[in-house]
This record gives structure tokens, C-alpha cells and sequence, in this order.
């Protein structure tokens, strides 16, 4: 058996790297199985968009980020989370969902469904100016997950294919509501002009505060164990850059300036060379 090349054993190497931080390598999770038998067909809309590593990363940054803004979201991350610690391990997670329901077989994409809206039932409590949360309610869902879909596809545009027709970008919405729909979210954007409008009307519904701020820095300066500096503060000045204006300035978040552009620059650089290397596998 000849030996690898230089080349391959780099491809390897970046590989392994990616799959240690998205699998818990040290209870022994590994990748997802891609299956044929998954909720969406491949090359599919949605599964092109969640198949971009470093877009999928810059999104769920931003789609934190926008989720804090809603008061029963971020309550109910401070009292059942363990984020201040575990900060990575929550988006570990979050990934793993989403790359179960997207690429796993759908048996196991909706029993990983099921079992979030099993956790949801116990996501209760009080507000701090009154009234109560439910993880269960499902306009605080439907903003969760709008901020998802539209973070993702927003640094897929910005990082892999900005010229990816409107048709397909409304296919991803209507994929992508399958889920939201299981998981209890209504209303669910099904295009992209109903996901901004949904963005635009639950405007109301987000505000302002130090906790939210709080949780922002935590999003942006907590870094995998062994993750590069330089490369998380890339991927956060990504995500801050796509954020809408006034969830920058609610978050008490500048818009990056001088940085702006080697931030862009050097995710675009990490998208394109991880995108060589899974695409060799």
C-alpha cells in the first residue's frame, strides 16, 4: 500500500481537527452517517447549506446572538444551561442536532426531534419583571428558529455562494420548516420573504439587556479547547458583521471596522480550504 501523500495526510489532519470540535471524540461520538434515507433528498437545498463547517459555525454565532435578544430564549438559557461553563458544549450540540436532522437517517432525525421536545417540557420558570417562559411556547420557537435559518443561509451566501437563486433559497426555508414544524414552532417562515417579514414583526418581542449583553461576550470570546485564537476572533467578527444593526446596538456590539475585512477575509480563506478537504472524502 503506497504511502499517503503529503497532501492527503494534511486533508486528514483538518478533518480529524473539524470532527474534535463538532463530536464529543472523548465519549467516542463520531461523525454523522450521511444516509440516503434522511428527511431531505442530498444536494438538496438544505443540505448544501448545512454541509459549509465554517458558514454553518459564523451562523450559529449569529444565530445565538439573535436568540438572546428574546427575553423567554435567554431566560431560559440562565436558569437550564450550564453555558457560563459549557459554552462550547451547547453549540456542540446544537450541531449535532442540526447535522442529524439534516444528513442522518430519518428514524434518528426524529427521534433527536422528540427528544429536544422532551427537554423542552422541563425549560420553564419566571421572568424577571413577571409573568412566565416555556420552551414549549411556540412563538419563542419560531424566533429561534428563524434566527437559525436565516444565520445560516445569510454566511452561506456571504462565505460559499452568494448567487444561489431565489428559488432555492425559498426551498431551504420550506426544508428547513419541516423541523421547526415538529419541533412546535408557529408561525414558520416557508420562504424568504415570509422569514424577513417574521423577523421584522417579532421586532416587538426582543429587548434589551445586561444578560443578553452578558451572554454575547460569553458567545464571542469562549473558544473550543486547542482552537486558535486568531480563528475565533475571526469567526465572531464574522458573525457580528452579519447581524442586523439593531441587534448589534442591543447587544452593545461595533460593528467591526478596520478588522472588518481580514475577518471576512481569513473566513472565507478557512470556508474554501475546509471545503477542499471534506470534499476529497
Amino acid at each position: 500500500m503506497p504511502l499517503p501523500s503529503p497532501t492527503d495526510l494534511l486533508r486528514r489532519k483538518l478533518v480529524g481537527r473539524v470532527r474534535g470540535v463538532f463530536n464529543d471524540v472523548e465519549s467516542g461520538q463520531g461523525p454523522v452517517p450521511l444516509s440516503d434515507e434522511a428527511l431531505f433528498e442530498r444536494d438538496s437545498p438544505i443540505r448544501m447549506v448545512h454541509a459549509g463547517v465554517v458558514p454553518m459555525m459564523v451562523g450559529g454565532i449569529r444565530s445565538l446572538l439573535l436568540q438572546m435578544l428574546h427575553p423567554h430564549a435567554l431566560q431560559g438559557v440562565l436558569d437550564h444551561s450550564d453555558f457560563r461553563t459549557d459554552m462550547h458544549g451547547r453549540l456542540r450540540r446544537t450541531a449535532r442536532f442540526i447535522a442529524v436532522t439534516t444528513f442522518g437517517h430519518r428514524d434518528d432525525a426524529m427521534e433527536a426531534i422528540a427528544r429536544v421536545n422532551r427537554i423542552h417540557v422541563a425549560v420553564r420558570g419566571e421572568l424577571p419583571g413577571g409573568g412566565r417562559y416555556s420552551a414549549t411556547d411556540p412563538r419563542t420557537l419560531a424566533w429561534v428558529h428563524v434566527a437559525e435559518a436565516t444565520s445560516f443561509l445569510d454566511a452561506y451566501l456571504a462565505y460559499v455562494r452568494p448567487d444561489m437563486p431565489a428559488d432555492e433559497r425559498d426551498e431551504y426555508f420550506r426544508q428547513f420548516a419541516v423541523i421547526a414544524d415538529a419541533l412546535g414552532a408557529d408561525p414558520v417562515p416557508r420562504t424568504s420573504a415570509e422569514a424577513q417579514d417574521l423577523m421584522a414583526k417579532m421586532r416587538s418581542d426582543l429587548s434589551s439587556s445586561e444578560a443578553a449583553r452578558e451572554v454575547a461576550q460569553l458567545v464571542l470570546t469562549q473558544r473550543p479547547k486547542g482552537a486558535p485564537v486568531a480563528v475565533q476572533r475571526a469567526l465572531g467578527a464574522a458573525a457580528v458583521d452579519l447581524l442586523p444593526p439593531y441587534a448589534r446596538t442591543m447587544l452593545g456590539l461595533r460593528r467591526p471596522a478596520a478588522s472588518a475585512l481580514p475577518a471576512r477575509m481569513a473566513t472565507r480563506a478557512m470556508s474554501e480550504t475546509l471545503r477542499w478537504a471534506f470534499r476529497q472524502r
